[in-house]
Parts: structure tokens; C-alpha cells; sequence
């Protein structure tokens, strides 16, 4: 590879990363200033004014090439004055002894076509292990966690930091599962989306982008010993190692993690279910992420640039295009509302910009576009089918998958899959008594006045303006609050009732529903802590809900309404009409009891309200106690 080619492509990738980062501040302008540019300020400074100072720190942290950077140095004053310093002159002092932060690094949407005001910040912040001892790692680590209270105090975007050694990168080891990274399932996977996506905050350029010739082929391996022994004079860039090819069993693993993470965010993951689909059925052909790099690389004079997530999509529609008809259409309007534009809105934006091209090789026609445009203000009905549809494309996009790969053997670790298996589970198995989970497909639905009425002993439940067709149906009204509350569609005081000669009162409904609300919250498969799914399954809260639709006079009220949560996230409701077949239940469930937090619930207006809570705790106790004592 040439001196020449090599200063070119550094001009050409520096000038992307330029626009990369204007689109960023023009998508979020406030945000994107602070992880810009004061982030990488705050991590090279220790001034207790400052979040992430460190009083005891011996060896100064800093980001490489941040207490050069014109840009930061010019936004100092702004940052100093915003943290009330009046201390003279830079914070930002050079030092030899100094422990070098290598590089900070966006991946995924930011700074893309495909960020929304939803999406999060995932930064990896790139460190040689072999600069930090023990005690500058501790001290790395303190200092990020207090740069990370800030920034959650003071930002909307939710930011996420990853400590990653660049050994490990090169590697393509990511570590275990855990809540945001992906562990054994993706690995190159992973690695693929870092290197086409990335937007570098600052620090050293991944020395895999300027890895291009267009005359020839470049030797990574070559190129970067001669990098290192300095043949090209420049110490700008970062040596990740290079990714030449990715084994259908990682793209098996990554498409398992990927319908996982589909289950809370459908819309947020089929562009990637779709992609991933592709490059297995493509496995064999160039990376997408060098198929990028090149376009970008290739160009001489006027730089007309794609950002990722416009490359990714146009790959995609261009793939699917031979598909049915219908199902196209389909996937256009999922593309269209995940990326969020809005074509003939009265403000265009840049993503309208970016994205008309696309379009008008892939055109949705006048009338598919304006009933996009209002899909936040369709009925929820509406938008729950939107929803069912999504996951009806993901569950054949994942079993068309399965079928490709059923003689592969997933590179995920066993542990890794017993715990993608049970949360998988949680959200998709249908089990006797448990509340289905409703797949939304935004997290912010078109909430109604629900109103409940009851025909032929059923209990109904139904959305204003929508009598057609209940949202939940039981015989159970404790059941269809529960329903509507643990799927989260569910607002306080938004609840009638039709006549009915039931004791039930409406006031009793909402009251239920606020303490079912309080003890379990919201159904959020996220919230469960991983360990969990490695568990056998044991409740870990119930709630009794004591004659709930009986006669609240008598003293002997026997009907037991029992919800309860298990520690993958599974919420039941069981109903029982006498105290033996309340005890015969919990007895028959053996330890998954032992250690429940219990709780308690009477209409107030019941006479003997004290008595019968008194009765039914003593009841629990003489149930559980002999279960407590097996397991001692």
C-alpha cells in the first residue's frame, strides 16, 4: 500500500467521521455536544469540580490527542464555567506519565439515518491493557461510573459505557451475556457492526479503515507491521486486527440474541433480524462492513458520503425485493416508521433529506406515507396488530434461520443459551394462568378509556371507540386487570364500567389496579437480572387478593384470588374458591414458595377487613412453614 493511498484514505475517513458527527449534532443537538466533546474533556481532566475526579489518582488519565484537540480546547471556557471553575489557564496538561484512554467510540445508530429520539449511546472506551495497572483500572473504573451519574442526571439520551482492551477487540472476544452486550452470541458479528458503524468520539482512528487500495488488495497483517515500525510516520491509528470473514454459527448466535432482544423491541430489532437473514443466506460473500468502507474509500474529489444505517437499509431492500409483494410493502413501512421520517411534514430534516433517495428507489405510495406519519395517534387496536404482524415477520424471519442453519451448531456458550431459552420463554410460551404478553410495537402506544362489562358470566374488556372485539376476556375480572396493567397499557382513571348487578365497583377496580401496579410494575423482560434465568424456577412475590367479586359483609369469605411473579418474570393468576384448594395449590408447588414476599388485598369497605387479613396471613403461614422447613 502506497504513502499516498494511505494519506488519502486518513483524508477521506476523517471527512466521514466529520459528517457522521454532523449528523449527530443535528439530531441531538444538547446531547451530542456533551458526548462530543465534554466527555472526552471530563476523562483527561481530574479536577474535583469536575464529575469523574479522582482524589487519590497517581497517574493522570487521558484520552490520546484530547488535550490537543482544537475543538475541545476551544469549548474549555464554556466546560469550566459550566462546572464554576475559576481556576486560570487549561486543565487539560500533557504528561508523560500519563495512562492513554487508546480511543471512544460510538457503535450502532448514533450519528445515523436510524437514530430516534429512543435510541441509547453504547461507547466503547478502548485501553491497552498493558498501560493500566491494577490501581489505574480501579481508578478508570471510578471515574467513568462518575462521569456516567452525570451524564444520566443531565442527558435524555440513555448512555452506556463498555471498557474494552483492544487485545479482546482484535480477538473478537466481547465477553459474557449480560444486560447490554451479547456475549458468546456474536463475537465477528459484533465486531462487523463496530467497524461499519462506528463514529469515533476521539482518540486513534481504527487503522481497519484506511486498510483499502482500490488498485489491489491490502494485507492487513502487512500493513500493520509496517504501521508499527513506522513506515508511514503517523501514529493516529488504533490496530483492532482485521475481520476477513463470519461463520454461519456466529450469525446463528447473533440472530438467537437478536430475536431476544425483538421481544421488548420488535420494530427497534426487524431491520437487523432482516439483515442478519441476509448475510446467512449471503455467507460466503464480501462483508457488508468492507463492502462500506470501500464506498466510502473509493471516492477522489467531492465527497458524497452514506451513513450506515442508509447503506444498511438500502442493502436490505435490495435483497428483499424479490420477496411477495405484500410482505415488502410490509417491511417499507417497518423501515420507514424505525427510522422515523416523515416525508411532507411541514419540517423536513436532514433524515428526510438523507432518506428521500432511498425512497424513490423503493417509493411508498401518498397515502401509505400520511397514515405513517400518524401511526403515534392510531387506534391502540390498530397499533397492537402493527405490532403482532412485526413479530409474525420476526418469529418466520427467525424459523427461516433455524432451517438454514439446523445443521449448525450455535457458537453460544450452553450457559448462554439456557438463559437466551428461558427469557425467549418468558416472553413467548404459552403456560396455563399466565398473563400473555402483548408485543408493542413503540413503547409509547395510543393509550384509551378502557371499559369494563361483563356478558354471560364473562368479563370483558374494551377500548373506547372499539367495541368489536375485547382486548382481554375472562371470567375472572381480577385476571383482566392484571392483563391490562402488566403489559403496561394501563393509565389510572382511565377505567368505566357498564351497569352490572356485580358488587364489583369501579372505584375497587382502579384501587386493585394501583396496588397490583405497586407490588409488580410493569412487565419489562430487561429488568430481569440474567443470573435469574440460570435458576429454577421459585415466586418471588404474591399477591392474595381476598373475594374480590364476593359479598363483603360476611366474615367467611373463602375466594382466594392468587397473582404471583416467578424470577424469569412470568406473571400468573390462579383463583380458588375454597381455603383447600388455596393450600392443596401451594403445597403441591413445594419450594418454589419458600421466601415469597407476600402481600394482602381486601376491599376496605369489607366489616371484618382486619379479621379476614388476620385469618388468611395465618392460613399462608401454616402453609409455607412446613415448605420453609424442608429446605433448611
Amino acid at each position: 500500500m502506497f504513502l499516498k493511498t494511505f494519506v488519502q484514505n486518513k483524508k477521506i475517513y476523517l471527512a466521514y467521521n466529520n459528517f457522521r458527527r454532523n449528523i449527530f449534532s443535528e439530531l441531538s443537538p444538547k446531547d451530542s455536544e456533551a458526548i462530543l466533546y465534554l466527555l472526552p474533556w471530563m476523562l483527561s481532566v481530574n479536577d474535583p469540580s469536575v464529575p469523574g475526579y479522582v482524589h487519590d489518582l497517581k497517574r493522570p488519565i487521558a484520552v490520546f490527542g484530547a488535550t490537543t484537540d482544537r475543538a475541545i480546547i476551544k469549548r474549555e471556557p464554556v466546560f469550566k464555567t459550566m462546572f464554576n471553575i475559576r481556576k486560570q489557564g487549561s486543565l487539560l496538561i500533557p504528561s508523560t506519565q500519563v495512562c492513554y484512554i487508546q480511543g471512544i467510540y460510538t457503535i450502532g445508530s448514533i450519528g445515523t439515518i436510524s437514530q430516534t429520539a429512543s435510541s441509547d449511546c453504547d461507547i466503547w472506551i478502548c485501553i491497552e491493557k498493558a498501560d493500566f495497572d491494577e490501581k489505574s483500572k480501579r481508578h478508570l473504573l471510578q471515574k467513568i461510573y462518575l462521569i456516567k451519574d452525570w451524564i444520566d442526571a443531565n442527558l435524555k439520551m440513555p448512555v452506556y459505557f463498555f471498557i474494552c482492551s483492544v487485545g479482546d477487540i482484535r480477538n473478537s472476544n466481547f465477553g459474557p451475556l449480560d444486560y447490554e452486550s451479547s456475549g458468546s452470541a456474536q463475537r465477528n458479528v459484533l465486531k462487523e457492526e463496530f467497524y461499519r458503524t462506528t463514529l469515533m468520539i476521539s482518540g486513534k482512528i481504527p487503522l481497519w479503515w484506511v486498510c483499502y487500495d482500490p488498485h489491489g488488495h491490502v494485507d492487513y497483517q502487512k500493513l500493520a507491521a509496517r504501521y508499527t515500525d513506522g513506515a508511514f510516520g503517523d501514529y493516529d491509528f488504533i490496530d483492532m486486527g482485521p475481520l476477513d470473514s463470519v461463520d454461519s454459527d456466529e450469525y446463528f448466535g447473533a440472530a438467537l440474541w437478536q430475536f431476544n432482544k425483538a421481544l421488548t423491541h420488535p420494530l427497534k430489532s426487524i431491520i437487523k433480524m432482516l439483515l442478519l437473514e441476509m448475510l446467512i443466506v449471503s455467507s460466503g460473500e464480501e462483508l457488508l462492513c468492507h463492502r462500506f468502507r470501500n464506498s466510502i474509500l473509493s471516492q477522489e474529489k467531492e465527497f458524497i458520503f452514506y451513513d450506515p444505517g442508509m447503506f444498511t437499509l438500502r442493502a436490505v431492500l435490495d435483497f428483499y425485493q424479490e420477496i411477495d409483494l405484500d410482505t415488502f410493502e410490509f417491511i417499507k413501512e417497518c423501515c420507514y416508521l424505525r427510522y422515523g421520517i416523515k416525508f411532507y411534514s411541514k419540517k423536513v430534516t436532514l433524515k428526510e433529506n438523507l432518506a428521500r433517495k432511498i425512497f424513490q428507489s423503493f417509493p411508498l405510495t401518498r397515502e401509505q406515507i400520511f397514515r405513517l406519519n400518524g401511526f403515534a395517534d392510531w387506534p391502540l387496536r390498530e397499533q397492537l396488530n402493527f405490532g403482532k404482524k412485526i413479530f409474525s415477520l420476526l418469529v418466520k424471519i427467525y424459523k427461516g434461520i433455524t432451517a438454514c442453519q439446523k445443521d449448525v451448531i450455535s457458537s453460544l456458550t450452553p450457559q448462554d443459551m439456557t438463559i437466551i431459552g428461558r427469557k425467549l420463554a418468558t416472553c413467548l410460551e404459552t403456560k396455563h394462568h399466565k398473563i400473555t404478553v402483548i408485543h408493542k410495537p413503540l413503547l409509547n402506544l395510543n393509550l384509551p378509556t378502557f371499559t369494563f362489562s361483563i356478558e354471560r358470566k364473562s368479563w370483558r374488556v374494551f377500548a373506547a371507540g372499539d367495541s368489536s372485539k375485547p382486548v382481554v376476556a375472562s371470567a375472572d375480572i381480577v385476571y383482566c386487570i392484571t392483563y391490562i396493567v402488566w403489559n403496561g397499557i394501563y393509565q389510572d382513571g382511565d377505567v368505566r364500567m357498564t351497569a352490572n348487578s356485580r358488587p364489583v365497583t369501579l372505584q375497587e377496580i382502579r384501587n386493585l389496579a394501583r396496588t397490583i401496579k405497586e407490588v409488580f410494575g410493569i412487565f419489562d423482560v430487561t429488568g430481569v437480572d440474567f443470573e435469574n434465568y440460570l435458576e429454577p424456577e421459585k415466586v418471588t412475590k404474591m399477591l392474595i387478593v381476598i373475594s374480590f367479586e364476593g359479598p363483603h359483609a360476611g366474615e367467611g369469605m373463602n375466594e382466594f384470588c392468587l397473582i404471583y411473579r416467578n424470577n424469569w418474570g412470568e406473571l400468573f393468576v390462579r383463583r380458588f374458591n375454597s381455603q383447600a384448594k388455596f393450600r392443596g395449590f401451594v403445597e403441591s408447588s413445594g419450594r418454589k414458595f419458600v421466601g415469597t414476599e407476600i402481600y394482602y388485598y381486601i376491599q376496605r369497605n369489607s366489616i371484618y377487613y382486619e379479621k379476614i387479613i388476620a385469618r388468611t396471613k395465618r392460613l399462608v403461614t401454616e402453609v409455607l412453614l412446613p415448605i420453609s422447613r424442608l429446605t433448611e
